[in-house]
């Protein structure tokens, strides 16, 4: 990784410690999911979870956990792949990975004043609710931009790839 995503992608006991001086000023936003194939949908949400505190946690889905929720053939970018390409983005302050079904455990630990999913996750529904709003903090379920699934660009990609216009053999012009 460069060094500044290397410095956003971290593991958990490094991640707590960085957020340690920041948390006295409030303002930790998290989110999590498992981000395989980025897309604008996935960018706007981040941007908007971002407006919403002064720092952005991304809770990462390990691949493991990717093909649990996903199905055997996702997810189609590695976890460390992902995780550079989450990082790598300016509304993204730190990345880091959880390999169990949920989320709960990294909640728990980041202890966020902010948790956000997508509009397609009732507030009711979201993993650590409980938690983040026994300490006060809010829990928010933001629209989704309409139009944008990784299932979606996936299911485009295998169309166009049987489409007789992308011929992968050498050009012979």
């Amino acid at each position: 990784m460069f060094a500044s995503t290397r410095c956003k992608a971290l593991p958990l006991e490094e991640l707590l410690a960085r957020l340690t001086p920041l948390r006295a000023a409030g303002g930790i936003v998290f989110t999590n999911g498992c981000f395989d194939l980025l897309h604008a949908g996935h960018v706007d949400l981040l941007e908007r979870a971002r407006a919403l505190g002064r720092v952005l946690v991304v809770g990462l889905n390990a691949d493991a956990s990717v093909s649990g929720l996903k199905g055997p053939s996702r997810p189609v970018t590695a976890f460390a792949d992902r995780a550079r390409v989450l990082a790598g983005l300016a509304c993204v302050d730190f990345v880091t990975g959880f390999d169990r079904p949920t989320p709960l455990e990294l909640i728990e630990a980041v202890r966020p004043d902010v948790l956000v999913k997508g509009g397609d996750w009732p507030v009711e529904s979201i993993v650590g609710r409980e938690s983040v709003q026994a300490r006060g903090g809010l829990v928010m379920s933001l629209p989704l931009l309409p139009g944008y699934s990784t299932t979606s660009v996936i299911e485009r990609i295998l169309a166009l790839s049987g489409h007789a216009g992308l011929d992968a053999s050498p050009r012979r012009d």
